[in-house]
């Protein structure tokens, strides 16, 4: 981050113009000054000053002041790339669906506003400093760029040390990166592989590179190095849209959680053993990185590789580190240094490298090929793949494989253990609890913090006993994540002792939405906090904060409907419901929302067409399909709720709600026969419904 100069202006500002979807906006200079004429946030064009630069390579962008204090970055970038590489010229972050004005993708919308989204990775020790009251920002940075204290921590205590000439104690830092001290390496003639000396007892390189290199939500101001990431962020898991089922990353995720998965990780590779974090260049080149531990004459041969020596093909990263192109043209390398597995696209729809190069070829080709070359059996690190992809397509034996996942001390824990008890929550029952209890008392942060994850489909009094020593766990996600599990446990039940426990702890978790008050999914988790705590003046005060945040954030307005239910007043929620409709007419949640607002109200009809309207809308949700059968049941069209509740089993051939549904209407309907193969069915995943099996088949004759 640079403030706008010609010195650090790489973009033509000469009158340059570039036209999207029907707008084309000009860049100029004025007074010495940097100016793109566009759409603002009316949607009108606007002359708008350029205040800072954000980049160098491979794009650059442009971050714009506004009054309130936002520093907005403009969705048009300059291509820093040379022109014989396509680069040198102006083109648009979001080139298929263009943002207009009023989206929170907008150049001027909530999702661009660089105080919230950008400002903590590109500069040192900031300071968003927003007021919620004001709805206005004062940030702040004691360097603008990413300087040694980013890392490195307050450097006070080391220049003086430095000043003294070193001869005293240790150099002052913060914390010391020492996990490569006195390590050496040994080959494994066996394997070509190098072996760690001792094993890493910590991850405090990761740890601090995560700060920025993962994806994750800032839950604290502070973040001191030598801290674990879960004081001051909360990373995201292998979730849909994020990761492909085996890990790869799909969606922008940076590094953390990709490497953290790798064989390279678990074996005591530390970031800066191929990063030098100070010149921000590898090691060493090319394929040198990969050869510091790997011999070339295991590796570094066509009877590995199976291309020619010197195509592109034969580059270690080429197989072992899929690149995904993000921002239109930043290529990025997963670190996951993963084995091909064609195979696994083939079970499983996966990408994989062989595939990333021969376009032209399929996933069963690519198979074929590997099996010719290594023989018909795999031995990936990844093991993961077959439960999460279970979990994802909704089938049968997901609940059984996440379990086994869930338990698993070979597989990494952010793949294995954390992201299985994580999904585990939409699959209840016996050994998804266990799972969690076991997963509670795991030595990771982030597994203790999934596995409470797991526990939210439970009553509140059954999560109690397994939980509640969270509550003062000395990570501040997983104290945070606790307390919002044990919010609602009624404190009349508990010791003095337990409620202080609570107590501080929901402190912790208000502090952590209070961080990020600038966002409508922080304000709306405090209001639903509020709303279960009946302080409902609080709850309304921080709906209406989000929807003023982000009028398009939907579940702000369910929220509300139901605080307006809470008090009896549905009349007020259906108006909320409707409100929203208007802006996002084919949003199939507020549709269900306001079926099930209309229920309460006894209005029936008008009520199942709502719901209809859900279902329709998303038949990927069972829930919608579920709601809208049990609707239809009720008013006497059970043959058409049957036919539902069968189709959305096939989507969804695990959801025992749909299964249960299913057994008890075609019992009430004497169908017997029909009622036992789906009681069959929901037993085969969830034990607990053995006693209905033995019923049904108590009231049919002998066969």
């Amino acid at each position: 981050m640079a403030e706008a100069n010609e010195k650090t202006v790489l973009g033509n500002f000469a009158g340059a113009t570039f036209t999207q979807d029907g707008i084309t906006s000009r860049f100029f200079r004025r007074d010495g000054k940097y100016f793109v004429n566009t759409d603002g946030p009316d949607g009108k064009l606007a002359d708008f000053e350029i205040r800072y630069t954000f980049g160098v390579d491979p794009l650059q962008q442009y971050l714009i002041a506004f009054p309130d204090g936002r520093l907005q970055a403009l969705g048009i970038a300059w291509d820093a790339r040379p022109q014989v590489l396509g680069g040198q010229r102006w083109f648009h972050l979001y080139p298929k669906d263009t943002p207009k004005a009023g989206s929170p993708l907008h150049w001027t919308g909530l999702d661009q506003t660089w105080n919230f989204q950008c400002a903590e990775c590109h500069s040192t020790e900031l300071r968003k400093n927003y007021d919620a009251a004001k709805n206005t920002y004062a940030t702040t940075w004691a360097e603008i760029n990413v300087g040694c204290e980013a890392c490195h921590g307050p450097g006070s205590a080391h220049l003086a040390w430095a000043k003294s000439g070193g001869q005293h104690g240790d150099n002052g830092l913060t914390v010391q990166f020492d996990e490569r001290r006195n390590v050496h390496w040994s080959l494994d003639p066996a394997s070509g592989t190098v072996v760690r000396s001792t094993p890493r007892t910590s991850a405090k390189e990761l740890e601090t590179c995560g700060v920025c290199h993962a994806r994750s939500t800032k839950i604290a101001e502070t973040w001191r190095p030598g801290d674990s990431l879960l004081q001051s962020h909360m990373p995201a898991l292998l979730q849909p849209g994020l990761f492909e089922v085996d890990g790869k990353m799909q969606d922008e995720v940076y590094n953390y959680a990709s490497f953290r998965q790798s064989r390279m990780f678990a074996a005591g590779v530390s970031c800066s053993d191929c990063h030098n974090p100070h010149s921000l260049k590898l090691v060493a080149d090319g394929d040198g990185v990969c050869l510091q531990c790997h011999t070339g004459d295991t590796f570094a041969t066509t009877a590995h590789h199976h291309h020619p020596v010197t195509s592109p093909g034969a580059r270690c990263v080429a197989c072992h580190m899929s690149v995904r192109t993000y921002m239109i043209v930043d290529p990025r390398h997963d670190h996951g240094f993963r084995i091909p597995r064609p195979d696994e696209s083939v079970r499983f729809g996966t990408s994989n490298t062989c595939n990333d190069c021969h376009t032209d070829k399929d996933a069963a080709w690519a198979a074929a090929a590997v099996v010719r070359w290594y023989g018909p059996q795999r031995k990936g690190f990844q093991t993961w793949t077959e439960a999460l992809a279970a979990e994802h397509a909704g089938s049968a034996n997901a609940a059984m494989l996440l379990a086994r996942l869930a338990n698993s001390e070979q597989a990494p824990s952010i793949a294995g253990r954390a992201t299985a008890l994580e999904d585990l929550a939409m699959y209840p029952g016996r050994d998804a609890a266990a799972a969690a209890q076991r997963g509670l008392t795991d030595a990771d942060p982030l597994v203790r913090l999934a596995a409470l994850r797991t526990l939210q489909s439970y009553p509140v009094e059954q999560s109690w006993p397994l939980a509640n020593r969270l509550l003062g766990d000395p990570v501040l996600a997983v104290r945070s994540e606790a307390a919002s599990l044990l919010a609602a446990m009624p404190t009349d039940r508990l010791s003095a002792d337990d409620r202080s426990r609570l107590a501080a702890a929901l402190d912790d978790f208000i502090k952590v939405q209070r961080v990020n008050a600038d966002r409508p999914e922080h304000r709306l988790n405090l209001g639903n906090l509020f709303q279960q705590q009946q302080r409902f003046a609080e709850a309304e005060a921080e709906y209406l904060a989000a929807r003023s945040l982000d009028p398009t954030f939907i579940p702000t307005y369910i929220s509300f409907a139901q605080l307006r239910a809470q008090q009896g007043r549905d009349s007020d929620g259906e108006r909320i419901l409707r409100e929203a409709l208007v802006r996002l007419p084919e949003d199939a949640a507020l549709h269900h929302a306001l079926g099930l607002n209309l229920v309460r109200q006894r209005r029936t009809a008008d009520a199942v067409a709502e719901l209809a309207q859900a279902a329709r809308i998303d038949p990927a949700d069972a829930r919608f399909a579920y709601v809208y059968a049990i609707a239809l049941n009720s008013v006497g069209r059970t043959k058409e709720a049957v036919q539902i509740l069968e189709a959305s089993n096939i989507r969804h051939p695990a959801d025992r709600d749909t299964l249960l549904a299913l057994t008890t209407l075609n019992r009430d309907a004497g169908q017997l026969d029909a009622a036992l193969g789906w009681a069959e069915k929901l037993a085969a995943i969830d034990p607990t419904a053995a006693p209905l099996v033995a019923q049904l088949r108590q009231k049919l004759p002998p066969r």
